[in-house]
């Protein structure tokens, strides 16, 4: 079961409302992963392309419904750090400490028949019953007999395992030895001591109890034990004198203890409006048996036990109802049964007493609800008796009190009184008619917290839910695993629970550094999915490889919930042999086993990790990482062996080595400048002339080129550190057959792409893994200079010694995209640099030199590698640890079933936002024409390199901006005459392009910022506008795979909430479709084309459709809804062959018509229904057209052009308005115009230039600000 199927969404449900299919509607919902489908379903966009009329337009279609990124995962993953289950606090206190069992049960009764005690004064009539026989209607000593017998059978009702011995009317020594006799059986057990007394005097003032003519100094007595361990119920007070109305049995405690049911509806019977129609007879003639719930007895002592426990523990301290209720199943049913006896015997002016003392309880409310139940069966009670055949209709009561407890769940927080109900829930676990409503409540009421889990443990639910688990019924079983995972997130001790007894129970904490669960599942093979059964077990790879495991969990690497995919991963790596001698000395494990179905599973399970090295969510990859790392400790040598003869430089310079440096002669440098990779002697390669020879297996494997690790442009890479595993003090633990050349080809490049990855978390976990295999880091910082260049012969490095020795871009395969991946040197780089390379640098970089070292509390190995002795042995000797059953726990630990506290607050924001769209939308669609020549805003943005790209929020006077060193800024427009700053924030530390793109996520809830690089990677924020705190939710990269030669991706994105989809594509020949809701690629459309994408728009109305502008001028629209997908092709851009800069759809509901515009300055206006020619052709500028707006629902565009200018036009072509100054810089001209955006709901206009200005344009009657 995915861990996120019983959650239901913050923010799609305001409430829960549970009903008796409740859990299976949350399941189902989520059943087949694909909730964007459905949406997509009810939108009013027809896939025919044909007329779009007005009467398609709803609210629906401009409000998308769709919200992501919005679960617990995305809380701050970058952040947090999983702590796993509790392992102290409320913890310790649920269980039971020590579980005691009566052993032994010692009955001595003292009637004395037909001699009455010489200190008691009898009334007449009087109570004469004991143990329901008249001791008067036989003779003496057989009534005493069957007395005796009868008190000992209803004793065994409630502990058949006991040994009773029975003393009719014995001597005190008769009784010291019946009680050293038990304690001697008994042994480390309770015993029970029962004494009637009704045939001798009253106990002394002193203790002292009568036997036959003789004292009995009970306290001076061996047998007695300490005080503390004595628990005594007792009849009543000192003073008071024992009931003698007839109404009651003579022994009416004893009744009470013993037969409670009986007692109860006797003495309700008396007191009820029934009394007349019924008679005591009848009560004895109640069918069915107590331990049959489906009979009416049945019924009935189940109801009393619901009560009699949810009275205990409700009023008596949790420490007091543990030992009295739930450590001894004989003492929890006398305290059950003592307190009817309380509530009956005080009616009757007496009162039981007990130690420990209890506080009173025989006016609990509930005892209402127990004679409403009793009430009813007796109704029904002379119809059954008269015919045995007539069914008897059950109690309400269940139901009634499950309903008392949901409308608790609706109401009830951890700071309000804890829900009485609850051990009810309990006792109705135990009916197959209640088990499904009660377990769904159950699993609400667990939701709430730790707290919750905690109360519902201390009430007693562990052994119900843990017997239930055997259970084959699938509606079950699935509430169930969920109550498990709030159990064991809570307490991980409950593992040894699971396997007791030879039962296993499907559950990953079953196995955690749990030997014995480990075992029990392996040889059960119950447990397809927990890789946590093999972690560290030797025995596990082996038998689990014969289990076909890795074929059952490579299909759940595509399953839609991420936490799925995930787990899949983790439980794929476990199966990885680490390869560790340690683990198998003197073990035979591996030598049982086929060598080659090994590495053929090996490989497959490689193979399905690499295809989800690059999944949207960091969750998956961080997985994928660890399981890489346990690879690499495997096949350690083979996988230093290829990294190692693909990196031998090819001469004795590495400057000379890399073709990249030809191409920077007097030209600007890359922003970011690749990392180094240096290699160590290899003795095990044969190496001439610097080139592996072609008797390697390398070269003769067709691996060094045209396979996955090169490229057309490159040979060569320049990222990072080879060591050789011996020289240096690293690890080798390789005992594995090598696998195919191919295969670890792919494993260090995914290692290497993860190293590089968006997240840090992730590209922390990726150092680690290519740290084991010998590739060290090398750190590459920009530095500023005062005058953006460098002279010749100038130092600029960070030491004497070294220098920026090869510090170029490589376009190879290995290229770590501009130094995302920090690297150190351990030696000075090798020759240094032409002076002649670096002129023209508008940002120069230095090495830095430092110890790459870790905190210790990070959990993280240290990256780099020692030059010697044994810590840099000891620091890779454990791969990275996974996080996913900690991330696990913590996240069950959390509400995942009910609406967040705020759900009101964001409702009623909600409500306000799509009001305010939609008003606002009525207005741009009717409003005139107009100029936008006013300007309510300018500002310096203080960018360096200008504005590359620039978004209005659409509900708060908000713009963000970023420039091309990924710099991203917001800024508030309203306040002041130039913007104030609220906050500004690098993207990541490694700038490439700059964002090439920003858009809003979820724009009319909590918006999140979604930043897209123009290396395809995606950064995705919140809390964006407060300074200083704005967190990464999640990041990926967009693009996978890129056309031979490509130096840079260009990437182009858009984002479409109505779909929940995120288009990708640049210099590539498909556009990615991600789905943000699974953070998966669900789909690679095929650009059609042999040209670049160069401009992306998704239609904000029509979820599912997209317009692409490729660089030779050609449009297409696709729509991912059809099976073919592409939709129609054009070339509108014919006079001059430029690439299309901008691209988007018309306002409105019509889903044909788009605006496109090229960089030669021409604006076609297309109508796909007429897809050879476009409609209408604007000439706006002469060649040097730089950014195209269309506004979302005005009939309005703006475009920019270098020659700083802003056109504004109407659908019709016509021109609106020009804009060249900035009216409050004294007539200066705007500047080369690089971005344009309009509001999503208003008429305003933000604008960024190459120079460092921004501004806002409005209409004429807006104010200038």
């Amino acid at each position: 079961m995915a861990l996120g199927d019983l959650m239901a969404s913050r923010f799609s449900q305001s409430s829960v409302v549970v009903v008796p299919n409740h859990l299976d509607d949350c399941a189902s919902s989520h059943e087949d992963g694909d909730l964007s489908s459905q949406r997509r379903e009810s939108e009013t966009a027809s896939s025919s392309y044909g007329n779009a009329t007005a009467t398609t337009a709803t609210s629906m279609a401009y409000l998308p419904q769709t919200i992501v990124l919005c679960e617990l995962r995305h809380d701050a993953f970058e952040a947090c750090v999983p702590l796993g289950p509790s392992d102290s606090g409320l913890v310790s206190k649920w269980r039971p400490k020590d579980r005691m069992k009566t052993g032994c049960v010692a009955l001595v009764l003292c009637l004395n028949i037909s001699v009455d005690p010489p200190d008691v004064i009898k009334i007449s009539p009087c109570a004469r019953m004991e143990c329901w026989i008249d001791p008067f209607s036989m003779a003496p000593q057989k009534a005493l007999e069957k007395i005796g017998k009868t008190l000992s059978e209803q004793y065994e009702r409630w502990q058949p395992k006991a040994r009773y011995k029975v003393q009719l009317d014995p001597t005190v020594e008769e009784v010291k030895k019946l009680c050293n006799t038990c304690r001697k059986y008994a042994k480390s057990e309770r015993v029970l001591f029962h004494y009637n007394g009704h045939g001798v005097p009253k106990p002394t003032a002193n203790g002292e109890i009568w036997l036959f003519n003789k004292l009995h100094d009970w306290g001076g007595s061996s047998s007695s034990g300490s005080t503390r361990d004595c628990i005594l119920l007792a009849a009543c007070e000192a003073h008071e004198t024992l009931p003698q109305s007839a109404e009651f049995p003579a022994d009416v405690f004893t009744s009470c203890l013993t037969t409670p049911i009986k007692m109860a509806l006797r003495w309700f019977c008396t007191r009820s409006l029934l009394h007349e129609s019924l008679d005591y007879s009848l009560i004895d003639k109640i069918p069915g048996r107590q331990n049959d719930r489906k009979t009416l007895l049945g019924e009935l002592n189940w109801i009393f036990t619901a009560v009699t426990d949810t009275i205990a523990w409700n009023v008596l301290p949790h420490d007091l109802f543990q030992r009295l209720f739930r450590q001894d199943l004989l003492v929890a049913s006398l305290f059950r049964n003592f307190l009817l006896a309380e509530r009956i015997m005080r009616s009757a002016n007496c009162s039981p007493i007990s130690h420990p003392m209890l506080p009173p309880t025989h006016q609990h409310h509930m005892w209402d609800a127990w004679d409403m139940a009793a009430e009813i069966c007796l109704s029904q009670l002379p119809l059954l008796v008269e015919d045995p055949n007539a069914g008897f209709q059950p109690s309400p009561f269940f139901t009634e009190q499950l309903t008392a407890f949901e409308v608790w769940l609706d109401h009830g927080s951890e700071h309000k009184k804890p829900p009485e109900q609850l051990p009810i829930v309990l006792q109705v676990l135990l009916s197959q008619c209640h088990r499904f409503r009660a377990l769904v409540l159950l699993g609400r009421f667990l939701d709430m917290g730790p707290w919750a889990v905690d109360l519902a443990l201390s009430v007693g639910i562990f052994p119900y839910v843990l017997k239930l688990l055997q259970t084959m019924t699938p509606e079950l079983r699935q509430i169930l695993v969920f109550i498990w995972t709030k159990i064991l997130a809570l307490d991980k001790s409950c593992q040894v629970d699971l396997v007791k007894d030879g039962d296993i129970h499907i559950s990953s904490v079953i196995v955690d550094t749990h030997r014995r669960g480990q075992e029990a599942c392996i040889e059960a093979v119950a447990l397809p999915l927990s890789g946590k059964a093999v972690g560290g077990f030797y025995r596990g790879p082996t038998i689990w490889f014969a289990g076909s495991a890795p074929a059952i969990c490579a299909p759940l690497l595509s399953e839609p919930q991420p936490e799925v995919r995930a787990s899949a991963v983790f439980a794929l790596g476990t199966l990885l042999d680490v390869g560790s001698g340690s683990c198998r000395d003197g073990v035979g494990g591996d030598e049982e086993y086929d060598d080659d179905e090994k590495i053929r599973a090996e490989i497959s399970i490689v193979r399905s990790l690499l295809s989800v090295a690059s999944d949207g969510s960091p969750l998956v990859r961080a997985e994928v990482a660890v399981a890489l790392g346990r690879f690499a400790f495997g096949h350690n040598k083979h996988l230093k062996s290829i990294a190692a003869a693909y990196w031998k430089p090819q001469s004795s310079s590495l400057l000379n080595s890399l073709p990249s440096l030809s191409h920077i002669k007097g030209t600007v440098v890359s922003s970011q400048i690749g990392p180094l990779l240096r290699v160590t002697n290899d003795n095990s390669l044969v190496v001439r002339d610097g080139r592996v020879s072609t008797s390697s297996p390398l070269a003769s494997s067709g691996i060094m080129h045209g396979s996955p690790l090169s490229d057309d442009s490159s040979q060569h890479s320049d990222s990072g550190i080879l060591n050789d595993g011996v020289s240096n003090g690293g690890v080798n633990h390789s005992t594995s057959k090598p696998l195919d050349n191919a295969m670890y080809s792919q494993c260090v490049l995914a290692m290497c792409t993860l190293a590089k990855d968006p997240s840090p978390r992730i590209a922390s976990l990726g150092r680690q893994v290519l740290a084991i295999i010998g590739i060290e880091q090398v750190v590459a910082k920009p530095v500023k200079s005062s005058n953006n260049s460098v002279r010749p012969g100038e130092s600029i490095t960070a030491s004497p010694t070294p220098t920026l020795a090869g510090l170029a871009r490589s376009s190879s395969w290995f290229d770590m995209n501009g130094g995302h991946l920090p690297l150190t040197f351990r030696t000075p780089p090798v020759s240094p640099p032409r002076p002649n390379y670096l002129t023209g640098m508008r940002r120069v970089y230095s090495l830095e030199f430092r110890p790459h070292l870790m905190s210790p509390d990070s959990g993280l190995a240290d990256p780099l590698l020692g030059s010697g002795g044994t810590s840099g042995a000891s620091e890779r000797s454990v791969p990275p640890q996974s996080t996913i059953y900690n991330w696990s726990c913590g996240h069950f630990s959390k509400p995942l079933l009910i609406a967040a506290d705020d759900s009101k607050e964001i409702l009623t924001r909600r409500e306000e936002r799509e009001k305010f769209a939609l008003e606002h939308i009525a207005k741009c669609q009717h409003s005139s024409v107009s100029k936008l020549n006013n300007q309510i805003a300018s500002w310096d943005t203080k960018f360096e390199t200008g504005t590359k790209t620039i978004l209005l929020e659409p509900f708060s006077p908000i713009v963000i901006a970023a420039d091309e060193n990924e710099r991203i800024r917001v800024w508030n427009y309203q306040e002041a005459k130039e913007a104030t700053l609220l906050n500004s924030f690098d993207n990541h530390d490694f700038p490439d392009k700059g964002i090439s793109k920003l858009c809003l996520v979820n724009e009319l809830d909590d918006s999140l910022l979604l930043a897209a690089s123009s290396d395809g990677n995606i950064r995705i924020w919140k809390d964006y506008t407060l300074k200083g705190r704005q967190k990464l939710v999640t990041a990926f990269s967009s693009i996978q795979g890129h056309k031979p030669g490509v130096r840079s991706l260009n990437a182009v994105v858009d984002w479409q909430q109505q779909s929940g989809y995120l288009y990708a594509s640049g210099e590539i020949s498909s556009i990615m479709l991600w789905d943000l809701d699974k953070e998966q690629l669900v789909n690679s459309i095929p650009s059609s084309s042999d040209c670049s994408i160069s401009a992306l728009s998704a239609s904000q109305v029509h979820g599912g459709q997209l317009a692409a502008g490729f660089v030779d001028g050609s449009v297409r629209l696709y729509d991912v809804r059809t099976p073919e997908m592409l939709v129609c092709a054009t070339r509108p851009h014919t006079q001059k062959v430029e690439r299309v800069v901008g691209i988007g759809f018309q306002p409105g509901l019509d889903p044909a018509k788009i605006v496109s515009a090229s960089q030669a300055g021409d604006i076609q206006f297309l109508d796909i229904r007429n897809d050879r020619e476009a409609y209408l052709t604007i000439e706006a500028h002469r060649g040097s057209l730089t950014a195209l707006a269309v506004h979302r629902h005005a009939p309005i565009i703006a475009s920019g052009s270098a020659k700083q200018l802003i056109k504004v036009f109407s659908l019709e072509g016509e021109q609106l308005g020009t804009i060249r100054y900035y009216p409050s810089f004294m007539a200066q001209k705007i500047g080369p115009v690089s971005c344009l955006a309009f509001h999503p709901y208003e008429v305003l206009l933000a604008a960024g230039a190459a120079d460092a200005c921004a501004s806002i344009y409005a209409d004429d009657n807006s104010q200038a600000r």
